[in-house]
């Protein structure tokens, strides 16, 4: 079943998930300011149309995507080696409100835009080595709403549907990574676009050598 959040702070509501923690600020932005930032995102970043092998084939990522962060926030996954942009202002502006929010910091963000309901993610944990143990995933949405679908990785009957809004953010904590995958499928009934940003902390090469 699908879960739509609704609530009339900005407090954090936690949602309920074993083996993990999730935590959803559904007015993270107001209105006004999300449908002023989708706008100038479209066109501010760098987007990218990767490619990505898979049984020998290769195939065209169903949306686009652009990685920015600290110098040496390099970060790759399936094959991809994503080249690494300076910090935007506007993106670093956002890493700002959510670290004053949260407590948390971060030194990268994965962009992706989603051009209507036939771009998707498939199933995937953000389990990189360069994300360490127990990563914090900070994820901004932005534009028409989509569903964020989890899965347990071992118990199968344990799912979960949530409807990330425009200009909520969505922070998955704790051991999510290890014990569960997400996606975003593809929709016949959406229609509009969707920038989703995942801020993260990506380990350096500098702190990866760094022994007590």
């Amino acid at each position: 079943m699908m879960q739509r959040l609704s609530f009339e702070s900005d407090y954090p509501l936690e949602i309920d998930i074993p083996d993990g923690r999730i935590d959803y600020h559904r007015d993270f932005m107001i209105q006004d300011e999300a449908k002023r930032l989708l706008q100038i995102l479209r066109t501010e970043l760098l987007w990218r149309e990767d490619d990505i092998k898979m049984f020998g084939k290769t195939y065209k990522i169903p949306r686009l995507q652009a990685w920015y962060g600290d110098p040496k926030a390099h970060y790759k996954y399936s094959g991809i080696d994503l080249p690494l942009n300076p910090w935007d202002e506007t993106l670093y502006s956002i890493k700002t409100k959510i670290e004053n929010l949260t407590g948390d910091s971060y030194n990268s963000v994965l962009a992706n835009w989603y051009r209507d309901g036939q771009d998707s993610n498939g199933w995937h944990a953000d389990d990189e080595k360069e994300l360490g143990k127990n990563p914090i995933i900070a994820s901004v949405s932005l534009g028409s709403e989509r569903v964020f679908q989890m899965k347990h990785r071992t118990e199968k009957s344990l799912r979960k549907n949530i409807l990330l809004e425009h200009g909520s953010l969505l922070i998955m904590r704790g051991q999510t990574q290890h014990f569960w995958l997400h996606q975003i499928a593809k929709s016949k009934k959406v229609t509009g676009d969707r920038i989703n940003l995942t801020f993260r902390k990506v380990i350096l090469k500098s702190e990866k050598n760094f022994t007590f």
